[in-house]
Formats: structure tokens, sequence, C-alpha cells
């Protein structure tokens, strides 16, 4: 079961009810409601161009609702304060930018702003540490492969140790390995009580990873459930117009689709 279904009856972490957001008089959303709670990984799939980020950014007041409402932590996203929201959740968005060529540690550190100069450089080097990334926390991030920069923010939304984590495409340039090894690390975040919310495009990595997902498709939440029925042979087709099922194997559950034929 879900840590999701065991922890109905607890405030969600997020939360958006019947939301619309609309960018240059086009829909991006409409009638979204989904939930993440503490103790669970939430995972948000669709094609592109579905709304996953949008969804991300309408949750932590980042897009203008059109209709509905979000909160976080059971309060009004809309009434928060910066200071409210960096305390209630992480962001880990997908552009990668940097503008700066600082070192790894400093980067990871920008993840703690609310500590001590030196407390958040202890936890910098922790969250580096947990990310492969240690050997590395005094070369600059410019002067990174993109794989290990990704690492390094990845470092930084961990160094957080917010109640919320949200990361938009966390497996993204990253080899196999380290795929695997960013979800696991967001996954041991909400063994401690986080709520983490991810978007990701592998299938088979978020029936894996995810307690929870939460499918798109043109705007819509098509599906909303544990991953036997978000990935069911009808919402596969649906959402991805992909014929397949969750097939289990000696190493784990395996999305296993081909394209449908027209």
């Amino acid at each position: 079961m879900a840590r999701g279904a065991e922890l109905a009856g607890v405030t969600a972490a997020l939360e958006l009810s019947g939301v619309d957001v609309a960018i240059g008089g086009r829909a991006v959303l409409t009638d979204v409601s989904v939930q993440a709670n503490a103790g669970e990984v939430l995972g948000v799939l669709g094609p592109n161009g579905a709304g996953k980020t949008t969804l991300l950014r309408a949750a932590l007041g980042l897009a203008r609702l059109t209709a509905g409402t979000a909160h976080l932590g059971g309060k009004p996203v809309a009434r928060l304060s910066e200071a409210e929201l960096a305390s209630l959740a992480g962001y880990l968005p997908q552009e990668r930018r940097v503008g700066w060529n600082l070192p790894a540690w400093r980067i990871a550190a920008l993840g703690a702003p609310h500590l001590s100069p030196a407390d958040a450089n202890t936890r910098a080097l922790e969250a580096l540490d947990d990310v492969g990334m240690l050997p590395l926390s005094e070369r600059g991030v410019l002067d990174m492969s993109g794989g290990e920069r990704a690492r390094v923010l990845l470092a930084r939304l961990i160094a957080t140790r917010a109640p919320l984590l949200v990361a938009d495409e966390p497996a993204a340039g990253l080899d196999p390995d380290a795929q695997f090894m960013a979800l696991e690390l967001l996954r041991a975040r909400a063994a401690v009580g986080a709520a983490v919310v991810v978007t990701l495009h592998d299938l088979t990595l978020a029936a894996r990873t995810c307690d929870r997902l939460a499918v798109l498709s043109e705007g819509r939440l098509v599906a909303f459930g544990p991953p036997d029925e978000a990935l069911a042979p009808g919402v596969l087709a649906a959402a991805f117009d992909l014929h397949g099922a969750l097939v289990n194997t000696p190493a784990g559950v395996v999305v296993a689709v081909r394209r449908a034929e027209h």
C-alpha cells in the first residue's frame, strides 16, 4: 500500500484542488487535483507538453491559477511569504543553469541559507557526499560535466531538508546508475518524513521508485494512484499512445511498451 493511502487523514504537504492554469491564453492545466503526503514519493508523468512543470510551479506559487486552490502544509500558497515558502518547500527546477563558476560546496550550501555559514557548509558537504560529489567539492560547477553539475544541484535540494522536496526531472542528464542513486536519495528523505514530488519521463524508474503517480495528458489528470493502477494498459494507451503493461522481473518491475500502430 502506498504511504499516501496510509496517511490519508493527515494534512497534505502539497495539495492542488480543481486547478486551472492558462499561459498566453492557452489552457495548460484543467481541473487538476493531486496531493502529496509526508513520507511518500509522488511521481508526475506525461508526454512533453502535458503540463508537468506547470503543475509543480502552480503548487509552489510560481504560476498564476485561473481557477482552483494550491496549499502547502495546509496553508494557501498565495498567502505565504517567500520566507514561509522556503521553509516549507525545496525546489529543483528543470533548467540547470548556473550563472557563476562557484565551487560545488558553495552551490550546495545555498540550500541552507537559514543556517549559520559554518552549519550551512557542513550540511553542504554532507549532501555532496550523499550524491558522490564530495571529492569535487572545491571544483567550479561550470568546469564540470552536465551530469556532475546535476548532482551538485541535487545536493543543494537535499541540503534544504525542507518538509516538501520538489524536483523537476531529477534524473535528466544522469547515467543509469546515477538516476537510481538520485531517486534512492529522494526516497531516503521520504523515509524520514519528507514529502517528495518528482517529474519523470522514464516509466520504469517511476514505477520502481514512486508510491503514487499522477499522469497528465494535454493538461488533464488521467490517472492518480499506485503505479499498477496509474500505468495500467488503458492509461498507457490514453496518455502516451503506447501498448504495454507493467511486468515483474527478477531485477524489479519493468514497464514493457511499444508504440501504437496507426
